[in-house]
């Protein structure tokens, strides 16, 4: 029979074993320059987990400089919390006092394992006549960020603020691993060339730029900045990991595993109370609370992983500065003293629920003040249009955010299918924020009430919404279908079905405009992928911004105002637009992609067969070329560079309802006189064929 020594001593050389496949030197070096190098990450082959976390040291510069796998790519930084920053370049164009390009610089980064951290970085550019774009990719999949920054004048920007003016910001895809900035300008900074004579943009660490006037300038002789990417072990996730104890990176005994966010990897943990490295045997060490924190009133006991607080003699309580902390005995301590020998565990359990639950709910009281919450129930004044939802409600109506709830990833958000338990298991859309400027929060609130009162059959339904939560979640009605961009470019429409379309969507926006219960609101983010289809014929908009910067992502930039982009303010006449774009896009049967060609179909309309060229020949087939004409000239007018030439939308209803009365024989559903002069006048405002 084995002594237990003997046995112990067995199990431990066993481990030894199959450790050492995954497990450095010991005397790696764990310096490069200023950069502290931990495992898994390593200098040499024998140091590293794999080669994607090989640190070439390059001892030519003085002090020495780390970078990623022998790459191009300077580490700052490595957190053993699973992120790490690097060097990234500013992608700049100067101009001189002609308009010419004189210099510029390029932004790009290439990775081939860790990407991009989605929720630590922010793609910015800086400038007052500057638009930039980010194209990126993930798994083969091409993804895109940009926004536009614009001023006129140094004494409007804002320092610290990045809402547009000057400089702007937008989100990160998550699990990009390389991108490519292109930065333009709309004048070449003819405008703005004594304060601003160039323009800048780049992915950064969100916490390390803050947005000066200065920057307009030269940004501060800035060539790199810091970006975050997120780092990960294996390629599988942790319940399949720990099925194979030689390759399991988690080698610390007082370690756990928790899953990646950017897929099938993960990432090890000291404990609560330990910390060090937990990829080494050895590496999560006992925290002394008792001594770091300084947490008790009374006597302080150090445990693994843990501590004990104490009172003294005479004294009693749970030692705790957070806590009771220690009064003295009360003639009643015998009793107390009894019950707590009986109920031990469900008092300190009681006690520890009552703290959590405490510390949610004032956590979940300041978000709702943070997010207006405040605000909207005065606004709502005893109105029940809009119904306040709590996280708790949330949280279970998503199965607690799953990935298999969610609906879409947008520029702007998430969106997710939830089922309200309390409320007859309704389905709904829900929809988080990406995030929320503090400065456009009045706007937001404003815009939420009235889009709450709301009620017409062609617009999604906003039924309420949760304020608990770090972002605000919207809560939507439900509709299922395709979008009317699916059909234009999947299968494709009748010419009548087109028109109908359009008419109902004309008439949605219309009322937004005119007869909302506080008009006029602006829609402003129309595009085919926001009119719902639910039956294929009925239409449903949705998507309507909230604020300013809620409207258009990069992958909708073909469909908005050029105005906007000059002014950043958002019209009616800028739904116009956008709802011109979507004719043309019905007409011609063609995608909208960024600063596209198809809005410059229209603005110098074609005659005769050269028309015919541009329109969608499944509809041109149907032979009704005279409403083709019609629509297109309709199309051409809403498009016009200048708002003053555009119609409005209630002008654009008659317009189509008068085309869509050319199928009728019947003269009783003919549009009135006063309707055909409207119409007319409308679709002959620009130069006739």
């Amino acid at each position: 029979m084995i002594s237990q020594p003997i046995f112990v001593t067995l199990i431990l050389l066993l481990a030894t074993e199959i450790n050492s496949e995954v497990l450095p030197k010991t005397d790696c070096p764990t310096r490069c320059g200023n950069l502290s190098i931990p495992f898994p990450f390593g200098t040499t082959s024998d140091c590293y987990l794999d080669d994607s976390f090989l640190i070439y040291c390059n001892h030519s510069y003085n002090p020495p400089k780390p970078f990623l796998n022998s790459g191009n790519v300077e580490v700052l930084e490595i957190s053993l919390g699973g992120l790490m920053k690097v060097s990234s370049s500013v992608a700049s164009h100067c101009y001189d006092d002609s308009g010419a390009r004189i210099n510029g610089t390029i932004s790009e980064l290439t990775l081939s394992k860790f990407p991009i951290s989605s929720t630590h970085n922010k793609f910015t550019a800086v400038g007052c006549d500057t638009y930039a774009f980010m194209e990126g990719s993930k798994e083969r999949k091409q993804m895109s960020a940009g926004c536009v920054s614009w001023c006129d004048s140094i004494n409007n920007v804002i320092n610290r603020t990045c809402s547009g003016i000057g400089c702007c910001q937008t989100s990160i895809a998550k699990g990009v691993k390389d991108f490519f900035v292109d930065i333009q300008s709309f004048r070449n900074h003819t405008t703005v060339k004594s304060f601003n004579p160039c323009g800048y943009a780049f992915v950064v660490e969100a916490e390390a730029f803050q947005f000066s006037s200065s920057d307009l300038k030269d940004l501060g002789n800035r060539k790199t900045v810091p970006v975050v990417l997120d780092w990960s072990v294996g390629n599988m996730t942790c319940q399949e990991a720990r099925k194979n104890l030689s390759s399991y990176a988690c080698k610390a005994i007082h370690s756990e595993c928790s899953d990646s966010r950017n897929g099938f990897s993960y990432l090890c943990n000291c404990l609560s109370g330990f910390q060090g490295n937990p990829y080494l045997i050895d590496g999560c060490q006992d925290i002394d609370e008792c001594t770091s924190l300084k947490p008790c009133k009374g006597t302080c006991k150090n445990l693994l992983g843990n501590y004990s607080c104490s009172c003294p003699k005479g004294f009693e309580g749970d030692g705790m500065k957070d806590g009771i902390g220690c009064h003295p005995k009360s003639s009643k301590t015998l009793f107390y003293i009894v019950s707590g020998l009986m109920v031990p565990a469900v008092g300190s359990s009681w006690i520890f629920w009552k703290r959590k639950k405490r510390k949610v709910i004032k956590v979940r009281e300041y978000l709702f003040r943070r997010n207006g919450g405040l605000i909207l129930e005065s606004m709502l004044s005893g109105q029940r249009r809009f119904q306040l939802f709590t996280a708790e409600e949330v949280k279970r109506a998503t199965n607690y955010y799953s990935n298999y709830t969610i609906l879409r990833r947008e520029g702007h958000g998430i969106t997710y299918k939830g089922i309200l338990e309390n409320h007859a298991n309704r389905t709904v859309v829900i929809k988080r924020l990406d995030d929320l400027d503090e400065g456009n929060l009045p706007v937001f609130i404003r815009n939420l009430v009235a889009l709450s009162q709301i009620n017409h059959r062609n617009i999604v339904k906003l039924i309420g919404g949760c304020l608990e939560t770090q972002v605000p979640l919207l809560i939507y009605e439900f509709i299922t279908g395709k979008t009317l961009y699916d059909y234009i470019h999947d299968n494709g429409l009748s010419w009548d079905v087109c028109l109908n379309i359009a008419s109902q969507t004309a008439k949605a926006l219309a009322y937004m405009h005119s007869a909302a219960p506080q008009a006029p609101l602006i829609h402003g983010n129309q595009n085919s992928s926001r009119i719902l289809l639910p039956d294929g014929n009925t239409v449903k908009v949705d998507g309507l911004a909230l604020s300013s910067s809620d409207a258009f992502g990069v992958e909708e930039i073909g469909y908005v105002d050029p105005e906007y982009l000059l002014s950043g303010q958002l019209t009616e006449k800028s739904d116009v637009y956008s709802f011109g774009v979507v004719l043309a896009e019905l007409l011609t049967g063609k995608e909208v992609f960024p600063f596209n060609d198809i809005a410059d179909d229209f603005v110098s309309l074609p005659r005769g067969d050269d028309l015919i060229q541009i329109l969608d020949h499944r509809l041109v087939a149907e032979g009704k070329i005279e409403q083709l004409t019609e629509v297109a000239k309709l199309a051409q007018g809403c498009l016009s560079n200048s708002p003053l030439d555009r119609p409005t939308m209630n002008e654009v209803v008659i317009t189509l309802e008068y085309v869509i009365s050319w199928n009728s024989s019947s003269t009783t559903i003919s549009p009135n006189s006063s309707q055909v002069t409207t119409a007319r006048r409308v679709v002959r405002r620009n130069m006739s064929f």
